[in-house]
């Protein structure tokens, strides 16, 4: 389970990066600083991401 202090401990690299939280959420960190809560799951046997946003907490 990601913590709100590993969230904010979170820091930009050159890089895209994922910290996982668990079940395929994550949150990606962008080298711009931003952090973008996903879902990763399965649809019809195809691999499939919905974006959640970046205003859980982040």
């Amino acid at each position: 389970m990601l913590t709100d202090k590993e969230l904010k401990a979170a820091k930009p690299r050159e890089k895209p990066y994922k910290l996982s939280d668990g079940l395929g959420l994550y949150v990606e960190v962008k080298p711009n600083g931003s952090k973008l809560w996903r879902l990763k799951y399965r649809y019809v046997g195809r691999l499939a991401t919905k974006v959640a946003g970046n205003d859980w907490g982040v």
